[in-house]
Formats: structure tokens, sequence, C-alpha cells
């Protein structure tokens, strides 16, 4: 089991930085626990604790002290930057000399973060902060992007993104620590080929629950789904509004702006037909 601790930056009477009319405080816990929710939900031997769950005001010898009698092995602390309105882009710290350890987890959660946005990249840094210095464990600090250029801030502004944010994090995690998914994804489709029994495919627009249904027809969850991805569909019936089969007893529901459901071509049709005749 690990043990994951995320610091959502400021609250309480701390705002943060601001600006644009988005306050720091604010979306670092919004991301937090997207974080939270996603390593939890879908990985096993997992544990994660926040060091706040709303707007409480914590100093940051509380916050270090909760991680470190915690015995957490890893401490992530979230925020935004701020500057004169003109620096923008995503950057990240660790304590200097903090050894390899620490340093190879920040290239490969810099790294994913870094595929997930399209921030500037400002670079991985060192810096005698007090969430790395008072930490008993490795430690990383992120700052997503700056609250106070329009640009960054109007992707910040964006829950889309945010989750987009959230998810880099999340995957940095899952190679640095190794975790395991809980349930394995339906094989996402590359538009290589058309299978047979196939009736269309969904694209992922917004996060969505992936469902099995047993001989019932009850649902039970199996994990959260990313936008971007795509899944062959094999049929579709009404329940719950609506739900497509996209293969291995998992489920997706029909939901305006969720999802995109795609009927093939005719020629993809053919092509199909022609191969496995």
């Amino acid at each position: 089991m690990v043990k994951k601790f995320i610091d959502p930056g400021h609250g309480g009477i701390d705002p943060g930085a601001v600006g644009n009319g988005l306050v720091e405080k604010e979306l670092t816990l919004t991301i937090a626990k997207m974080i939270r929710d996603i390593l939890v939900n879908e990985y096993q031997d997992v544990e994660v604790k926040l060091s706040r769950e709303g707007d409480q005001t914590l100093s940051l010898n509380e916050r270090t002290d909760m991680a470190n009698e915690w015995g957490a092995d890893f401490l992530l602390s979230v925020h935004i930057n701020a500057t004169n309105g003109k620096a923008n882009g995503y950057e990240d710290f660790i304590y200097p000399g903090s050894g390899d350890a620490t340093t190879a987890h920040q290239n490969v959660i810099h790294e994913e973060i870094m595929k997930q946005v399209d921030f500037y990249d400002r670079g991985k840094k060192q810096g005698n902060l007090h969430m790395l210095r008072e930490s008993n464990m490795p430690a990383l600090l992120t700052e997503n992007g700056f609250i106070d250029n329009p640009s960054d801030a109007a992707k910040l502004r964006r829950h889309a993104y945010l989750e987009r944010i959230a998810q880099g994090h999340v995957n940095g995690f899952v190679r640095a620590f190794n975790l395991k998914e809980k349930a394995p994804k339906p094989p996402m489709w590359d538009g290589s080929e058309f299978k047979e029994g196939q009736i269309g495919r969904i694209s992922i627009l917004k996060r969505i629950n992936l469902w099995k249904r047993d001989e019932n027809n009850n649902l039970t969850f199996v994990r959260v789904l990313q936008p971007g991805d795509r899944y062959r569909v094999y049929g579709y019936d009404n329940l719950y509004g609506g739900q497509y089969n996209v293969g291995g007893g998992n489920w997706i529901t029909k939901m305006e702006g969720y999802i995109k459901y795609e009927t093939p071509s005719k020629a993809m049709m053919k092509k199909a037909a022609e191969f496995y005749k």
C-alpha cells in the first residue's frame, strides 16, 4: 500500500493568487480532489490524504506535520502561479539536493503533466520551499499556470482543463510508483480495422463512468474514461437513458456533451464485410 499526501495550496483566510476572476485556493482544491478521486477509484493499493477537504485555513507547519504524522511516502503540493501578468506556463519544484529518487519522480511527473496540458514548459526546478524542506518524504510542488496571465487563466477557467491537469499528475504517479489499475479499460480503438459485430464507435469528450451490468441489469462502477479515448460499440439499448455496449460486459451511458457516437462509413462497412466473410 502506497500513501500519497496531497496538499491543495492556500485556503481559508489565505486565498493565494487571485486574477482574472479566479482564486488559487479554489482551483488547487478542485485539482487535488480530482487527483485523489482518480487514484482511489481506479488504482490498487493506494491511499490518499488531503491536507484540507474544504476552505480551511492551515499553516505550512500544520500541512507538513500532517503528512509526516500520517507516514506518507510522497507529498504533492498543488499551486497556481502569479507574477505581473506577463509570465506564463507550468513548472515544478523539488528541494535542492533531494537525491536521485526524488529527481526521478519529478522527471516522470513533469513529463506526464506536459503531455496533458499545452502550458508553456518553464522547466523542472529546485527551491527552498517549506513544503519540500520540512516533509520527511520525497516531495514535489507543482505550479499549474499563471492565474494573472489572461491566456493561462482562460485555460484554468475550464473544468475540462483542470481535469487534464489532474490526469497528468495521476499519470505521473502511475509511472513513478508503478501503480496498477483496479480494472482494465476495454481495448481502445485506433481505427485500424472495423471488427465483426461492431456497429459504431464512441469518442469520449468529457470524463464519464464505465459500467458493468449483471444478469439483472444492475450497474457496477468500473472506472472513469478519459477525454480522447475511443471505443468500439457492439450494441445499444434504452436502459438508463440509453447505453452503448463497448465489449467485455462494459457499458457507457449516452450523455449529451460527454460522448460522441459515430456510425461507420459505407466504405468501412464494405471493407469489414469482405474481411469477415
